[in-house]
């Protein structure tokens, strides 16, 4: 199949993941108590995926994922699977509005690389061949900054920041090209990081490091990941605050990454999450550079099934493009349906029309 430049970002576009059906959880929980083989979950998550992307297509997506129906978490499945990276169960789970998160997560344990016998690869390749040339194939990975969320970095491996810093970076140069001659045309990065630097309330590495160094940090992070990606790989940053079963972890807006990341951070695009007042104004975007990245907005949200108002969500996008012009703009959700695999309280159905809204209003936007 031959591979062609894509337009990704698009106008209507997703974030990537979808709600599990249930036949997938009762798969999922066979298998972990021993009475299906890992063969017979592969066969069930391949059914799925076939079935939810012939419905992306069909509701006119141009982009589409397998909903990350082989993952239990959005990040966790694929970090632990780098070289110098584990998964295992800490004390607590991750703190959310509410409720703590199901304990699971990843830390350093000896020198960070990629492997190239990543489970991942084989993943995307059989999705694309799923896909078949009928839309162009999207797989998100968690960014290279979601390894110094706190907890992870080991300074007994790494007592230079900046020398683990590097190893991500030539870590995630060599995942792109991997997944690229894997025939990877659009790979987005998704970044609770990031947002997370832009929230006053959280502390990072207790301390011992500044936040504009941080971020400073993160920029070049990002831009050293990107240094030698092919013209014709489109990379995006999806920057989001948390979601777990319909909760959030932090709120914040945009405004102190804004001068650095949003103006500086060398990527096709940026999915931002704007589905309420958590969010912000839209000010940060006029660091954007005109010309430059787009900005697809997350002003549909994941969390629930009540469907927006389409005059609203048009009135947001014009009122965003007082910062940024409307032709380097996009619509999607502000994040995933289910970033990990319990999912958000709605609906498939609900899904679905959530979806196929995106893309008639930016239909009607666009057209």
């Amino acid at each position: 199949m031959s591979i062609t430049l894509t337009k990704a970002p698009f106008r209507a576009d997703q974030v990537g993941s979808l709600l599990r059906p249930e036949n997938l959880h009762k798969a999922r929980k066979e298998f972990k108590e021993g009475n299906i083989t890992a063969e017979q979950l592969r066969e069930v998550e391949t059914q799925e995926i076939k079935r939810i992307v012939d419905k992306q297509i069909e509701i006119g997506l141009e982009a589409v994922t397998d909903g990350e129906f082989r993952r239990t978490w959005f990040h966790l499945d694929f970090l632990e699977h780098l070289n110098g990276i584990e998964g295992y169960v800490p004390d607590h789970g991750y703190k959310f509005e509410g409720l703590e998160t199901e304990k699971y997560d990843v830390r350093n344990i000896g020198k960070v690389s990629f492997n190239p016998d990543h489970p991942f690869i084989q993943d995307f390749i059989e999705l694309n061949e799923i896909v078949d040339g009928r839309a162009v194939t999207k797989i998100a990975i968690p960014s290279p900054n979601q390894l110094f969320n706190s907890g992870i970095h080991n300074p007994a491996i790494y007592p230079d920041i900046e020398e683990y810093a590097n190893d991500i970076i030539q870590t995630y140069q060599d995942a792109l090209k991997v997944f690229y001659d894997a025939g990877a045309r659009y790979i987005q990065l998704d970044d609770v990081y990031i947002a997370g630097l832009s929230s006053p309330e959280i502390p990072f590495n207790n301390g011992k490091y500044s936040r504009d160094y941080l971020i400073d940090l993160a920029l070049r992070v990002a831009n050293g990941v990107l240094e030698n990606k092919p013209e014709d790989l489109v990379v995006t940053t999806h920057l989001c605050r948390g979601n777990y079963q319909s909760t959030w972890a932090f709120e914040g807006s945009y405004d102190l990454i804004a001068p650095t990341l949003l103006a500086k951070e060398k990527v096709d695009g940026f999915f931002l999450e704007y589905d309420d007042e958590r969010s912000g104004d839209f000010k940060p975007l006029e660091y954007i550079p005109t010309g430059g990245a787009h900005v697809i907005l997350g002003v549909v949200t994941s969390k629930n099934g009540e469907l927006e108002d389409k005059e609203a969500i048009k009135a947001r996008v014009q009122e965003a493009s007082q910062y940024v012009p409307l032709e380097q703009l996009g619509l999607s959700t502000q994040c995933g349906f289910a970033s990990t695999h319990h999912g958000n309280k709605l609906t498939e159905e609900e899904q679905w029309i959530k979806l196929k809204f995106i893309v008639d209003v930016a239909k009607e936007i666009w057209e």
